[in-house]
C-alpha cells in the first residue's frame, strides 16, 4: 500500500485551506448582499411613505415645516431607479433613469418589466387612489451581484495554477527519472564495451579476417557513441568548432551501409569544409534520426538525398525522401514527445532532434515540404561561426 508523502499532504492541506477561505468569502459576500438588499428595500419603503404623505397634503400644508422631512427623503434618493405606476398600469413618473432615453415610451416599458422581475412593488394609498412604485437594484447592489462570480473565477484560476504547478512538478520528476535512466544505461553499456574491446584484441591475435574485425570495431565505436549520447542527456553539452560536412557524412555513411539496397542514397555538399559549433555525438544523432525517419517513410524502397548548403550566415541541411509524406497539420505535431505515426516506436526521435538543434545548438529544425505519396523534406538551419 502506497502512502502519500509529507509534501503531498502539505499540498493537499494548502488547497483545502484555500478552498475554505474562498468559500467563507463567498458566504460572507452572499450574507452582505442579502442585508444590503433588505436595507435598500427599507429605504424604498420610506420613499413610498414620503411620497404617500406628500400626496395627502394640500397647498397650504406643503409650505409648512411638516412637509420638509418627506421632501428630504425623496430628494436623497439619487441612486435607485424607480417608476411610479397607477392602479391601471399607466406610468405616472420616474426617477434616476436616463433622461434622454426616457423620452421613448418603449424604454420606460422595458425598464418597468426589469423592475417587476427584480423587486416587489411598494403600494401607495392616498385620497382613494392606489399607485405602485417599482424599482431596480442600485448600481452598488448590481456590482455586488457580480462580485461572487469574480471570486469563483479567481478560485478556478487559482486551482488552474495549482494544477499546472503539480503537472510541471510531475513532468520535472519524470524528466529526472528518464535522465537518470539514460545515464545509468550509458554506465551499464560501458562494461560490455570494455569486454568487446578485449575480444577484438584476442581476435587480432588469432589472425581473424580483418574485414570481420573492422566491422565489429565499427559497431563497438557505434555503441560507444550511443553511450556518450545517453550520458549527455540532462546536461548542457559542450560545442566545438567542427566540420559539419565530415560529421554529417559519418552518420550518413553508417546508415547507408546498413540500409536496404533498394533505397538510392545521394549526398551533396556545396563545400568540403563548413565550420560551425557542434557537439559531434548529439548532432550525429539528429542526422541519424532524420535518415531513419526517411527510410521508414519509404518502407525500404525509394530515393533519399541529404544536402548541405553553405549560405552567407547559415548552414542549411536538408533530408528529402520519396516516401508516403504527411498532411500539413502534422508538421508541428511530429516534433512533440510521444507522437508517432508508426506501429512501433516511442515517438522520441524527432522530439530529441528538435531539442538538440534548437536548445543546444540554437538552430532550427522543421518540415520544409511534404506531399502525400510524394515525399517529405526536413530542414535544419545552424548558425555559422
Amino acid at each position: 500500500m502506497k502512502f502519500p508523502t509529507n509534501t503531498l499532504i502539505f499540498k493537499r492541506i494548502a488547497v483545502l485551506i484555500s478552498l475554505i477561505i474562498v468559500s467563507l468569502i463567498l458566504w460572507n459576500t452572499y450574507i452582505f448582499f442579502q442585508k444590503f438588499k433588505i436595507e435598500e428595500r427599507v429605504k424604498m419603503e420610506s420613499y413610498g411613505d414620503a411620497t404617500q404623505e406628500l400626496n395627502t397634503l394640500n397647498l397650504e400644508d406643503l409650505n409648512k415645516e411638516t412637509s420638509l422631512l418627506p421632501l428630504k427623503i425623496i430628494q436623497k434618493n439619487k441612486n435607485t431607479p424607480l417608476i411610479l405606476v397607477s392602479s391601471i398600469g399607466k406610468i405616472k413618473g420616474f426617477k434616476n433613469l436616463d433622461s434622454i432615453k426616457s423620452l421613448d415610451p418603449n424604454y420606460l416599458k422595458e425598464q418597468l418589466e426589469i423592475m417587476k422581475k427584480q423587486n416587489k412593488p411598494i403600494t401607495i394609498n392616498y385620497l382613494g387612489q392606489t399607485d405602485y412604485i417599482y424599482y431596480k437594484d442600485s448600481d452598488l447592489l448590481n456590482k455586488l451581484t457580480y462580485y461572487p462570480l469574480a471570486l469563483i473565477l479567481i478560485l478556478f484560476l487559482f486551482l488552474a495554477v495549482i494544477y499546472l504547478f503539480y503537472s510541471s512538478n510531475k513532468i520535472a520528476e519524470t524528466n529526472k527519472l528518464w535522465t537518470g535512466m539514460a545515464k545509468e544505461t550509458a554506465h551499464q553499456i560501458g562494461t560490455p564495451l570494455s569486454s568487446l574491446l578485449g575480444w577484438i584484441a584476442i581476435l587480432k591475435m588469432e589472425k581473424t579476417d580483418d574485414i570481420y574485425i573492422k566491422e565489429i570495431e565499427k559497431d563497438v565505436v557505434r555503441l560507444n557513441t550511443i553511450a556518450n549520447r545517453f550520458s549527455k542527456i540532462g546536461s548542457t553539452p559542450k560545442l566545438k568548432k567542427e566540420n559539419i560536412v565530415t560529421v554529417t557524412k559519418q552518420a550518413y555513411d553508417y546508415l547507408e551501409s546498413r540500409s536496404s539496397k533498394q533505397i538510392v542514397f545521394y549526398f551533396n555538399a556545396s563545400d568540403t569544409e563548413i565550420i560551425t559549433n557542434l557537439n559531434i555525438e548529439l548532432f550525429g544523432w539528429v542526422i541519424e534520426n532524420l535518415i531513419k525517419n526517411a527510410i521508414d517513410a519509404m518502407q525500404k524502397e525509394g530515393v533519399l538525398e541529404l544536402k548541405i548548403e553553405n549560405t552567407s550566415k547559415k548552414v542549411k541541411i536538408t533530408v528529402s525522401d520519396t516516401g508516403k509524406g504527411m498532411p500539413k497539420k502534422l508538421f508541428k505535431q511530429i516534433f512533440k514527445p510521444g507522437f508517432t505515426t508508426k506501429k512501433r516506436g516511442w515517438g522520441l526521435g524527432l522530439s530529441l532532434s528538435r531539442r538538440i538543434v534548437e536548445d543546444y545548438h540554437k538552430g532550427q529544425i522543421f518540415v520544409q515540404k511534404s506531399e502525400i505519396n510524394k515525399g517529405t523534406i526536413f530542414e535544419v538551419l545552424l548558425n555559422k561561426t
